[in-house]
């Protein structure tokens, strides 16, 4: 059977839309850090103008001496440079903790930093407003020259467990110093702290204008929302086609249906896991990992089918013989390195070898396909 011309157009059209993806790397907001001894934590997230940052200590006051205090340190840091903030490891991070100045000459940024002294636990677990006004910000200086006298004051007030406010939309560097202090103890009993044991939860939540989303996840959602409406379209488009076609319809058309059916619920899972980090601040990493193997599938289907059509089936040649074998490895592989370099990058091993790798070997699949 032969195609209508208009609906062969319609036809690579769409096939075409669903072979395109957007790369994702949702940012959590809620995070819940054990301690149980001196401790440093570092938090990267990119934040709205006046996003609030909050921390709360959870745990049991009766599992700690009564003669343990603590200090409580932070710094905050923005920076114009994405790779200063998500790229650098949190031992090098560590040592950006209260420095004033840039990294490089031609960068900018600001920083902000306070402590905390809680007299025991029974403090420590109390919600409470832990400043009158909040500390102020500084700009960064550059390497060569002195430190800058300049602080910028906040207007409003802190809320409960509020420690600092983001300045600019930009990325943030968030570290956390957690030292246990005995009262009580001369200097050679230090060493009883090595006997004293205490754990707590630290819970640190950052906070906009659009709940825990942040200017690198807020647009995302809205695509995937827009993305599952165009597919609900794509669907209803295509049943309306199969309706007035039905008599002429091939076995590849059904296939392309299948590739908008896994592209709506694709977009589904991702709209709805966005979703979840704007209300609750996390994601179901399973989740993620579920709709990046919908897409990996999704994205092999629908290169089969551009090489399938490209070579006539179901339009000037009724079997493609022994090319099948040979379309069947394409999807294969399409498909494994596309679930591998999916799933490394929601578990975080996205610059690893392995990834360096499954990249490479799609650009050289895409490549032969196109």
């Amino acid at each position: 059977m032969k195609m209508p011309d208009a609906q062969s157009h319609r036809l690579c059209f769409l096939i075409f839309v669903c072979v395109f993806r957007l790369g994702t790397a949702a940012e959590v907001s809620v995070w819940n850090v054990e301690i149980n001894s001196t401790q440093d934590a570092v938090f990267r997230k990119t934040l709205y103008a006046n996003t609030t940052i909050f921390m709360k200590f959870q745990g049991d006051p009766a599992s700690c001496d009564r003669n343990l205090a603590f200090n409580i340190s932070w710094y905050l840091r923005s920076s114009v440079c994405y790779n200063e903030v998500f790229n650098t490891p949190d031992n090098k991070a560590m040592n950006m903790f209260g420095m004033d100045h840039m990294l490089k000459d031609g960068w900018s940024g600001f920083y902000s930093q306070g402590y905390m002294y809680f007299d025991n636990c029974s403090s420590l677990f109390l919600p409470k407003v832990y400043y009158t006004d909040f500390n102020p910000y500084q700009p960064l200086t550059s390497p060569k020259s002195d430190p800058s006298n300049q602080s910028l004051i906040w207007p409003d007030k802190p809320d409960i467990s509020a420690v600092a406010k983001a300045w600019e939309d930009s990325p943030y560097l968030f570290i956390v110093k957690v030292q246990p202090l005995f009262r009580g103890l001369e200097d050679e009993d230090i060493g009883a702290e090595q006997q004293l044991n205490f754990a707590f939860t630290m819970k640190v939540e950052m906070k906009g204008q659009h709940d825990y989303s942040s200017p690198a996840d807020w647009p995302l959602m809205m695509f995937f929302m827009v993305m599952c409406i165009v597919y609900v379209f794509f669907g209803a488009l295509w049943l309306f086609w199969f309706a007035c076609y039905w008599r002429d319809l091939l076995r590849i058309q059904f296939w392309i249906g299948a590739v908008i059916i896994l592209g709506m619920l694709e977009k589904a899972v991702f709209y709805s896991e966005y979703q979840s980090i704007r209300y609750k601040g996390d994601y179901v990493q399973g989740a993620v990992i579920f709709a990046e193997l919908l897409s990996a599938l999704k994205r092999s289907l629908a290169r089969i089918l551009v090489l399938i059509v490209s070579l006539g089936y179901g339009i000037v040649k009724p079997r493609l013989g022994t090319t099948v074998h040979r379309l069947v490895a394409v999807g294969i592989l399409y498909l494994l390195f596309s679930s591998v370099e999916g799933v490394l990058r929601v578990t975080g091993g996205f610059y690893g070898t392995v990834a360096l790798v499954a990249n490479l070997s799609l650009s050289l699949i895409d490549s032969c396909v196109m």
